[in-house]
């Protein structure tokens, strides 16, 4: 199976995330970016938050016409879910989610829906990766494992959900349908 077409794109600090085997990937986590744009989501992705010089973001970006860009190569670790860093690929498809106000309860709904050629580069990143990664075998959205609820950032008294992406759009049955990996919702992190 031929890749898709990826675009190189390293972050800045890619160099000073840590290694690792490919053999210890075994989880897809996928994730809406929750911003704008994908120039928005390189904005925060170049942002350094830890003391080890390095930020938050995916492996891989896929922009709503369908680009591909790959922030992290798959050998080094990235930042994009609390407990399965270590052991997954972080996909994150540009969308706007809940933006701005990710945790204000009377901002929860997640309306805009995937266009085509998102799912389309998806698709084809989620068929390749395995054939490159045996050991990947199973997926999951970043709500699926990390069920949090904080303070609501309009009203303490009230609870939402710290991450809800992908979101109640995105097309799981058909991706599901398309794919080599097994849906993953309740496992705890290894």
């Amino acid at each position: 199976m031929s890749a898709p077409p990826i675009q190189p794109s390293p972050l800045p600090y890619v160099g000073l995330l840590t290694p690792r085997p490919l053999d210890a990937i075994d989880t897809v986590v996928l994730h809406c970016t929750e911003l704008p744009d994908l120039a928005t989501a390189r904005d925060y992705g170049e942002r350094v938050l830890y003391d080890s010089g390095t930020g938050n973001s995916g492996h891989y970006y896929i922009d709503r016409d369908g680009a591909i860009l790959e922030y992290v190569p798959p050998d080094r670790c990235a930042h994009h879910v609390r407990g399965w860093n270590p052991r997954s690929i972080g996909i994150e498809l540009v969308n706007t989610g809940r933006y701005p106000h990710w945790l204000d309860s009377r901002q929860q709904a997640m309306d805009e829906p995937y266009p085509d050629a998102q799912i389309g580069a998806l698709l084809q990143l989620l068929r390749w990766l395995p054939v490159q990664i045996p050991s990947l075998t199973q997926i999951a959205g970043h709500e699926d494992l990390d069920r949090e609820w904080v303070a609501a950032s309009d009203d303490p008294a009230r609870q939402v959900p710290r991450k809800r992406d992908p979101g109640p759009l995105f097309p799981w049955a058909s991706v599901l349908a398309a794919v080599p990996l097994r849906r993953i919702t309740e496992a705890a992190p290894v």
